[in-house]
């Protein structure tokens, strides 16, 4: 933990040092892509050792696949030899804490070039292996039309910028940065005569990095105090669940997932500041001429708080990995791709039990959201009073159901997640099945009758 703060700190004064010094003006693209991948480098090999030569041979593997594999199979090969590899990494790692033997977890920078791999080969066929009409507009957009060349690979791969922590981001837009193109590319978006600019504005992240460096202060801090002082594993304590009631629980369970974020709002958000700091990550202007940087953010902490279903509350927490696994497998599956983007979530997280066990019923608690927002949302849309009480009410249960569903990929391991959902009754779980059986046909029927309705107002 140590040198992963260490690397980030260092990573952000060498991200200002990259912008000022080696910006698109002052170097060559080759010479920004050389830096930043020996920066990567070391900064790997001082935080993990020996073990990160696994980062490493994962980058060879897949660009000898990149170079050799025909283009309608290049995703293929990549997607099983990457998260094959991953997979064997996570065994062999836990094989060995296992028996005692202090390691480095070198796991984190792995899965994020793993979704890096991924993201690059599926990109790269549907640029070259897939016709336009095809694709969607986001695939369309994001389509590579050649092969990188290795400098450029190992840049994207293995910066110094996302390494450590990442994010994942899409293989055009790091290339547009490093050749300059990032910034100009949103601005040009905007008609800045109308806005009454003589020129095209230079926009700074200064601001956004300050920002988020401050949300980074306060995220360590609760870090320190509320995480050490609100542990996980007491609510399968058997004292505290023989002397306290089961609404008593259902509130400690969501203060303990409470204290459990500060962690992850650090890291993400350090590593946001980091690439920003680079200048990476602008997603350009807003209606009132705001500059925005949160192209590579990770969380949207004020959506997550208040997040009044299960889907809102996903799609702003880990938001690049929730890309990744749209891009990579939801849009790409032939079938039942919210259960397989479950799965294949759960795969890419590791071999814990714990693991399986939320994203498991992560599809059922998804998929039983879904049914009852489809159903009984409209009824609710007709006076402000009713939305807000609506809104109240799918909060509670929203936040509730995420705490339940959270708490097995915090303890990790099978006994005490089996004994926190005995406790918990099984409740989330048993309510979801019965929503599914009970509600399975209403939403094609409501879909129904709402294209009645509107081919009825049309003619």
């Amino acid at each position: 933990q140590i040198n992963f703060v260490a690397c980030q700190l260092f990573a952000l004064l060498a991200a200002f040092w990259f912008r000022i010094y080696l910006g698109p003006s002052h170097a060559s693209s080759a010479v920004r892509h050389a830096f930043a991948t020996l920066f990567g480098i070391y900064f790997a090999v001082f935080c993990f050792g020996w073990y990160s030569i696994h980062l490493f041979v994962l980058v060879m593997m897949n660009y000898v696949i990149m170079n050799m594999a025909s283009i309608p199979n290049i995703h293929r090969y990549s997607f099983v030899v990457a998260m094959g590899y991953l997979t064997l990494c996570h065994i062999s790692r836990i094989y060995i804490f296992h028996y005692g033997i202090l390691t480095t977890d070198f796991s984190g920078p792995l899965m994020i070039i793993t979704q890096k791999i991924t993201t690059l080969a599926c990109q790269l066929h549907d640029g070259i292996g897939r016709q336009a009409e095809e694709l969607t507009a986001e695939q369309n957009r994001l389509a590579v039309k050649s092969r990188p060349s290795l400098l450029e690979y190992l840049s994207y791969l293995l910066n110094f910028m996302s390494i450590i922590a990442g994010p994942c981001s899409n293989y055009k837009d790091y290339i547009a940065f490093i050749e300059g193109r990032h910034v100009h590319m949103k601005l040009l978006e905007v008609n800045w005569k109308q806005k009454g600019y003589d020129r095209l504005p230079d926009p700074s992240p200064t601001g956004a990095v300050m920002y988020k460096l401050c949300i980074t202060l306060v995220s360590l801090i609760l870090f320190l105090t509320l995480t050490k002082n609100f542990p996980m594993a007491y609510i399968v304590d058997d004292e505290f669940l023989d002397k306290t009631p089961f609404l008593s629980r259902l509130g400690y369970l969501y203060v303990v997932t409470q204290a459990a974020k500060p962690k992850y709002y650090f890291a993400w958000t350090l590593a946001d500041a980091v690439n920003n700091a680079a200048g990476y990550g602008f997603s350009g202007v807003d209606e009132r001429g705001t500059f925005h940087w949160d192209l590579l953010s990770n969380l949207n902490i004020w959506n997550i708080e208040t997040a009044t279903s299960f889907k809102m509350y996903i799609e702003n927490w880990n938001i690049q990995t929730a890309a990744w696994l749209k891009r990579v497998c939801y849009d790409r599956a032939p079938w039942y791709p919210t259960a397989l983007t479950f799965i294949l979530s759960a795969l890419w997280h590791g071999i814990y039990p714990g693991y399986y066990f939320t994203f498991l019923t992560g599809i059922l608690i998804t998929l039983a959201a879904r049914a009852i927002r489809n159903n009984f949302r409209h009824y609710f849309l007709s006076s402000m009073p009713l939305k807000m009480a609506y809104d109240i009410v799918t909060w509670v249960v929203t936040q509730l159901a995420v705490c339940y569903t959270v708490a097995p990929f915090v303890m990790l391991a099978v006994e005490p997640t089996i004994k926190f959902y005995r406790s918990m009754y099984f409740h989330m779980h048993i309510l979801s099945v019965l929503v599914l059986l009970l509600l399975s046909i209403r939403p094609q029927a409501h879909s129904i009758r709402k294209a009645q309705n509107q081919a009825m107002l049309n003619s």
